[in-house]
């Protein structure tokens, strides 16, 4: 699996966001272990970052564009409403014989677009899948907001799925599960057809991330505990056997409390949150390819991927390298 990632030069410490908003580096950085994040500039897009990305996954992987048949982007954050975002990068790529489309699925959504690769390759839909997850986290944040501006950041990762005659390598097993009822906790209510963008929705803030911080807490950690558990059973496998654990990076909290149930000591779980925040559906593909480049992902190592989010959604997916 060749993988990529992107994000932007900008940084944003916590001590930056003490001159904006009533906080402290402390305070961030016992309650959700971020350190800094990066910020798009005016001329960075999803689209941006996700074609960065995927030109890294495509060299890595040793593949050329017209080779690719699919091209998947998890965002909730799309250049615009239409056409997709996967479409603009399909275009810049030059993948000419690709289909392309956006899925939303919150910070899980790199996890459905792995399991919408697999099942494509295995049914015999294409060969060649390239899944994106990307998010500008940044443009959609309330900056005046203390309880949500301290959280997210942007960039991208990329990865490309291809088959392989080899049973036991690549994508063994994947996990998906929503619950709509509790959509509520997490949401951009502005700009859709329930909420069409006037000058209510913009007085009223309404184009920004709306999170229940305190209502999702323990909800994450079940799920993700869940859909880890949930994987490993389909895949006839322990959590005694993971070599490498890597999580939606939102919470250290989170984060430690998945790894506890799981049984997992802390130096196999991969963590970058303290370097980027949040990045919703672009942190498990940012944090693979780190994971790959620093040499911490072999031959044979047992990766696995499980993610939370908006939706609420939920899902994991075990890699073998």
């Amino acid at each position: 699996m060749g993988t990529g990632s992107a994000a932007p030069e900008k940084i944003l410490t916590n001590f930056d966001l003490e001159k904006l908003v009533d906080t402290s580096d402390e305070w961030i950085r016992v309650r959700t272990g971020i350190e800094r994040r990066h910020i798009a500039d005016d001329k960075t897009t999803s689209a941006t970052m996700a074609f960065e990305a995927a030109q890294k996954a495509l060299k890595d992987a040793g593949i050329k564009p017209k080779a690719i048949d699919h091209i998947l982007i998890a965002t909730v954050t799309p250049d615009m409403p239409f056409p997709a975002t996967a479409c603009i990068v399909q275009e810049r790529l030059g993948a000419t014989k690709a289909a392309a489309m956006d899925l939303n699925a919150g910070c899980s959504g790199f996890i459905y677009a792995l399991s919408l690769a697999d099942a494509l390759i295995r049914s015999g839909n294409g060969e060649n899948i390239l899944a994106i997850g990307v998010e500008t986290l940044s443009k959609i944040t309330d900056w005046t907001d203390r309880n949500t501006c301290v959280l997210f950041g942007d960039g991208a990762g990329a990865a490309v799925v291809t088959p392989t005659e080899e049973k036991e390598k690549g994508l063994i097993a994947t996990y998906t599960q929503s619950d709509g009822s509790m959509g509520r906790l997490l949401m951009l209510p502005g700009g859709g057809s329930r909420n069409p963008t006037s000058l209510h929705t913009v007085e009223q803030r309404m184009h920004f991330v709306k999170m229940n911080g305190h209502d999702l807490f323990r909800p994450a950690i079940l799920s993700m505990v869940e859909a880890a558990v949930s994987v490993l059973e389909k895949a006839h496998l322990s959590s005694e056997q993971i070599d490498l654990l890597i999580p939606h990076q939102a919470n250290l909290r989170i984060i430690d409390a998945v790894a506890k149930k799981l049984k997992l000591p802390r130096e196999k779980v991969y963590v970058n949150l303290d370097e980027y925040g949040n990045t919703s559906a672009a942190s498990i593909p940012i944090a693979l390819d780190e994971a790959k480049r620093k040499g911490l992902v072999k031959t044979d190592d047992l990766v696995l991927m499980v993610a939370f989010g908006a939706g609420l959604t939920w899902g994991a997916a075990l890699l073998r390298v």
